[in-house]
């Protein structure tokens, strides 16, 4: 197995890439990084989890003119989260590198304030493409002498409704740019987009297959829509997961459960795209630290989501097609770890979910529910919403758990095992430095 050094990468970023424990490069950085140092342009086809951030963000640190005071870098996400994920992510490498800075431009975020950073010398902008729109159309952003373009989850920004957004950008850029496209699946569109303006590109394929990561475990359970609070209430009191990501197929629905599960005196929060931009941040920050247990979130908000120790995904409800199923179980069973993805499914899903089976050719182990369950799991939810439970939690205050506590009686033993894993988490990161 090569190293990072082998595939061209210097030793000084070796060794920071050393003190966050990673050491041994993933496939698809062993097939792209030296395509990508070599100049190539580059179509690299990768499931999610996959390492593809540092599989370009390495070689354009190793290629960068820190002596430049241009940008020379653009890298074009669908989102903000993931935006923000990938500057991240460079700034830690960048940290102990002299002249070398990122700035990540996304819309809901002080126009002001980018306008300012961008009056420095900035070398890499990573940004969504409504935003840096914004910026070209103001002259504030001068993309004309960037050597290189990327494409991040190409296919999803397509799926937005970005790709008119997206040719303008690069026709903003000069044509001996390289261009890096890089995106889970490959349809006509981006073949489209790439065979227009690419030069003679490679591509990768990591797994013919873009299907679920096979250190995730799967398992779906057949019930009613009524039953599903209940159950999910039943099964992160089971299985007791560090964190956990639940998907709702609305904003409402996320708001609702989220109500419903802290009623219940669980850690949690919600991420949907009626939150602030300054909400979404402070969420996320939040659940990076560990600070709450379960996040309840939409497909779209949660696009792109790496957060580190996401041990259990629930499907609440269930996904609208085989790549919306492969990226949410894909939050879990990051970095060879090991996870837990459950999805609820009715009578009306049947049809969704073999559909699923057969797109991704998996058979995914099922599990009906009695109706004799059925109905337990249902007065488990009456009893979180009906309003004389919660009449007496307003009237007796002095016995009320906030919201950032488990009850001590049903749950402590699992708020103590989650502190202690919070504990030991942090203790890890920090002994990677970071």
């Amino acid at each position: 197995m090569p190293d990072f050094s082998s595939l061209g990468i210097s030793q000084a970023l070796a060794a920071i890439l050393h003190k966050s424990a990673i050491a041994t490069p993933t496939p698809i950085q062993i097939e792209a990084i030296p395509m990508i140092m070599n100049g190539t342009d580059l179509i690299a086809q990768s499931e999610t989890g996959s390492g593809k951030t540092l599989a370009f963000v390495l070689p354009i640190l190793e290629k960068i003119d820190s002596e430049a005071s241009y940008i020379q870098s653009l890298i074009v996400t669908p989102t903000r989260e993931l935006a923000l994920q990938i500057t991240n992510e460079i700034e830690k490498l960048v940290q102990h590198i002299d002249n070398i800075d990122v700035l990540a431009v996304y819309g809901g975020q002080d126009v002001e304030k980018q306008l300012k950073k961008l009056k420095k010398n900035i070398q890499i902008v990573v940004g969504t493409p409504g935003r840096l729109l914004d910026h070209i159309r103001r002259k504030t952003i001068q993309l004309d002498q960037v050597s290189f373009l990327i494409l991040d989850e190409a296919d999803q920004m397509l799926h937005i409704g970005f790709l008119n957004e997206v040719e303008e950008i690069i026709r903003e850029t000069p044509t001996s740019r390289q261009t890096l496209l890089f995106s889970a699946t490959i349809p006509a569109e981006i073949k489209k987009l790439a065979a227009k303006h690419m030069k003679k590109p490679a591509y990768i394929q990591i797994e013919k297959t873009q299907g679920p990561a096979e250190n995730v475990e799967q398992i779906a359970i057949h019930m009613t829509d009524r039953a599903k609070q209940g159950t999910l209430i039943s099964l992160v009191e089971t299985h007791q997961p560090f964190l956990a990501v639940i998907f709702c197929r609305t904003k409402r629905r996320v708001s609702r459960l989220n109500e419903i599960l802290k009623a219940n005196d669980f850690d949690s929060d919600e991420l949907h795209g009626d939150l602030s931009q300054a909400k979404r941040e402070q969420v996320m920050k939040r659940f990076r630290k560990a600070d709450f247990q379960l996040l309840i979130a939409t497909d779209v908000a949660a696009r792109g989501l790496d957060i580190e120790g996401v041990t259990h995904v629930y499907n609440y409800d269930i996904p609208q097609d085989a790549e919306s199923y492969v990226h949410r179980i894909g939050r879990t069973g990051r970095a060879g770890m090991k996870g837990l993805a459950v999805t609820f499914y009715t009578d009306d899903d049947k049809a969704m979910i073999e559909l699923i089976e057969k797109e991704l050719q998996i058979t995914i182990p099922k599990k009906s529910m009695e109706k004799k369950e059925e109905k337990q799991k249902q007065k488990i939810t009456r009893k979180a919403t009906h309003s004389p439970i919660q009449k007496e939690r307003t009237s007796n205050n002095s016995k009320r758990k906030t919201p950032s506590q488990w009850s001590k009686n049903s749950r402590g033993k699992q708020t103590e095992a989650s502190k202690a894993r919070r504990g030991q988490r942090q203790s890890a990161r920090n002994g990677r430095g970071k």
